[in-house]
């Protein structure tokens, strides 16, 4: 097929690909990402010749940092594009004959990757749903459901990690207004499901006014889990389920008592600490420690399904549920509180030197709180 319609990467579009998903790339190019962008919108095949560039750099492809910045792209595209490119994307040929094939149990990709595609599709079934002629990546992910894919959790004004303004005037597809339109989600007050009751939450006494070498010591020690975090979510992006050597396993496992540790003093501070900064810095590891949290019971469940599958004990139908059993992903997480404050921070378990800082204790940078005194 390429040697009857050409290099798909000399096409000014995919000139632009080619060089915006070069796995050389230190970090994501968005003035390289929104110029694809507006020459989609702004040329008659723009949209098949960029489609035709993103297969090419998707498919089969095991540079999966390129694969990373390919989907990084086709997001930003499917956000900032018309109907035109949407029509490219949304049907059964591209998402089960690319996407869902990355991610298969065949490949074995990273879980950062897994967890993108089912992410993109996911948001993408959403969006669509309502359009007669997108609704192949519709069918694609109700197959997915009932063959027990489990979909990471995710915010949909989320999904992409910046929010440009628009250089052209891209015809915009209805169904994608609310996907696209982040600037009304920051006015108008989103629904969030209740938090679960804490059953045995001891009474608080008041909140916690902390001075200033307080709140500095506390930030300190909430460097420390985020580095603890940093640490858990890298082996988890380079550890493949089941053939980790033993000591990564017991570090991986002790990272995860101590992160869990931590967020149970975490959750406490939310509720006490009456600084607004503190309580947003707070609120943010919160989110950050669902997220690796989410990751690592999908890297156990991958895990267990891949050494069942190598004892022979795993029938075809589970075979292909594979696709969703790694770990999850960087997706926006609802805080959750679901259970009773410790006395420590760190329940006891730090990881080891050489990995990750050890954790420190919370309740240690609040030692001289008065906690007695209210608003």
């Amino acid at each position: 097929m390429e040697f009857l319609l050409g290099n798909p990467y000399s096409t000014p579009v995919g000139q632009c690909i080619e060089k915006a998903t070069d796995g050389g790339l230190q970090n994501e190019d968005w003035t390289l990402n929104m110029e694809i962008c507006d020459i989609i919108n702004e040329t008659d095949e723009g949209p098949k010749d960029a489609m035709r560039a993103l297969k090419k750099r998707l498919s089969g492809n095991r540079n999966y940092r390129e694969v990373m910045l390919g989907l990084t792209v086709l997001e930003t595209c499917v956000k900032n594009c018309g109907h035109r490119f949407h029509v490219q994307v949304a049907n059964r040929d591209f998402i089960d004959g690319v996407l869902v094939k990355i991610i298969s149990p065949k490949a074995n990709p990273p879980t950062i990757v897994q967890d993108k595609v089912l992410s993109l599709i996911q948001s993408w079934a959403d969006a669509f749903r309502s359009s007669p002629d997108l609704t192949g990546v519709v069918h694609i992910y109700e197959e997915l459901k009932r063959k027990g894919v489990e979909f990471p959790m995710a915010d949909l004004d989320a999904l992409s990690p910046i929010h440009t303004p628009q250089r052209g005037t891209p015809e915009i597809d209805p169904a994608m207004m609310k996907y696209l339109a982040p600037s009304a989600s920051a006015t108008t007050p989103k629904p969030t499901p209740p938090a679960p009751v804490a059953t045995h939450t001891p009474a608080v006494p008041g909140p916690i006014m902390a001075t200033s070498e307080q709140i500095a010591r506390l930030r300190s020690e909430l460097d420390i889990v985020r580095g603890n975090i940093k640490v858990m979510s890298e082996m988890l992006t380079e550890m493949v389920p089941g053939q980790e050597s033993a000591s990564d396993r017991e570090l991986l496992m002790e990272l995860n008592r101590t992160c869990r540790a931590m967020q149970q003093r975490v959750v406490e501070l939310i509720s006490r600490v009456s600084n607004e900064e503190v309580t947003e810095e707070l609120l943010h590891v919160n989110d950050d420690l669902n997220n690796i949290f989410l990751r690592y019971d999908r890297y156990e469940r991958y895990r267990v399904g891949r050494a069942a599958q190598n004892n022979g004990m795993l029938t075809d139908t589970i075979e292909d549920n594979l696709i969703d059993l790694g770990p999850g992903s960087p997706a926006v997480v609802t805080p959750r509180i679901t259970s009773s404050p410790p006395q420590s921070l760190t329940g006891g378990a730090t990881a080891s030197p050489n990995r990750c800082t050890a954790a420190s204790s919370l309740s240690t940078a609040l030692a001289n709180l008065d906690v007695s005194s209210t608003v």
